[in-house]
């Protein structure tokens, strides 16, 4: 019950930190660097010979600027956080932006990436977190950006969801991991892989990082059709992701303990996603996707109906957030609400 009554309190702080994260405020960091998938992508997979693009209507239905190549109907978490470290705008995607961009932030998050580079590979081109990486190494050499500028940015990094809805989980004769891998050794071989990665962005200048877990998958609309029965979350799903939040999170003081200069943080999406949080946060449809999505299909139709009551759903498609949801993410990470051992706003300042 105690817990129950924490957990009850730790959103009321984060609904509470939704007043704040619309207060103007002096901008935190000289500079942001954006990693991930769907989740953080922005634009960089509409220029990619891919299924997984959403340049198109409903997305952006809320966003001011239309649809981008965001997956949602509005702002994504980085927006959110961009917003929150004081930036006057948000943060380009890699897609078309100039050396120049580089000293102010850049977001290189690609649909469909994921830790391993054969994730996805049968919906077409994605930019994998290796390529990322190397497209960062690129772009801050050409522009000159200094190593004393680099290591007082901001860097956040979202990878892993696909390695298991699009990889482990996936259906049919395409991988091999599931009959490889247990849950436990599958997630050792993931991080195994996201440390070397991140060791390369510390040598490349980074200092100031937030890891992101992967959410509860298993309660996606996509895989609750697939794996849940089409009756509630899929606890096998869930299951299998656990020890790769649990594995990521140890590799964030594994890193501060043999790289005494870098903040790293982690942030616990997975735990926070309860029955009660959504209910006092205002969700009330928790499993089902706000666009239309056709049969067969976890991307909204193009120009074909949605939901009218957008901040009551979590789900925006079969299985990317709303921008309600989204904002909530930012800014529980932001306050601490889910960031362990800093939140956002501490790592921006240290």
């Amino acid at each position: 019950m105690a817990g129950v009554i924490f957990e009850a309190l730790l959103w009321v702080l984060t609904a509470m930190a939704l007043t704040m994260a619309d207060e103007a405020r002096a901008q935190l960091v000289p500079c942001y660097f954006v990693f991930g998938d769907s989740v953080f992508d922005n634009g960089n997979n509409n220029v990619l010979n891919t299924t997984v693009k959403v340049n198109y209507s409903p997305y952006g239905i809320d966003f001011a600027r239309g649809p981008t190549g965001r997956f949602s109907n509005g702002r994504n978490i980085p927006d959110f956080i961009a917003e929150l470290m004081g930036f006057s705008d948000y943060i380009p995607p890699f897609a078309g932006a100039s050396p120049e961009q580089a000293h102010a932030g850049i977001n290189y998050a690609s649909g469909a990436a994921g830790i391993l580079e054969e994730t996805s590979y049968h919906m077409g081109d994605r930019i994998s977190f290796e390529k990322q990486i190397k497209n960062h190494q690129t772009i801050i050499m050409t522009a000159n950006v200094p190593s004393t500028k680099l290591e007082k940015c901001l860097y956040t990094i979202n990878i892993g969801s696909n390695d298991y809805l699009n990889n482990y989980f996936m259906q049919g004769d395409k991988y091999n991991s599931s009959r490889t891998f247990t849950y436990d050794q599958y997630a050792e071989f993931l991080i195994r892989r996201y440390r070397s990665y991140l060791e390369s962005l510390y040598a490349q200048g980074a200092r100031k990082v937030a890891l992101f877990g992967v959410s509860k998958l298993g309660c996606t609309p996509r895989m609750i059709a697939s794996h849940g029965a089409g009756l509630g979350c899929a606890a096998e799903v869930n299951k299998a992701v656990e020890p790769f939040n649990k594995k990521l999170k140890a590799l964030v003081s594994e890193f501060s303990t043999n790289f005494k200069d870098a903040k790293i943080t982690y942030v616990d999406i997975f735990t926070s996603q309860t029955p009660l949080a959504y209910a006092a946060l205002g969700f009330t449809e928790t499993g089902k996707s706000c666009c239309t999505v056709e049969s067969g299909e976890e991307l909204c139709a193009a120009n074909k109906p949605v939901c009218e009551f957008r901040r009551t759903y979590v789900y925006w498609d079969k299985v990317h957030s709303t921008e309600a949801a989204n904002k909530i993410v930012a800014n529980s990470a932001f306050t601490g609400v889910t960031a362990f051992p800093y939140s956002l706003s501490v790592l921006a300042v240290l």
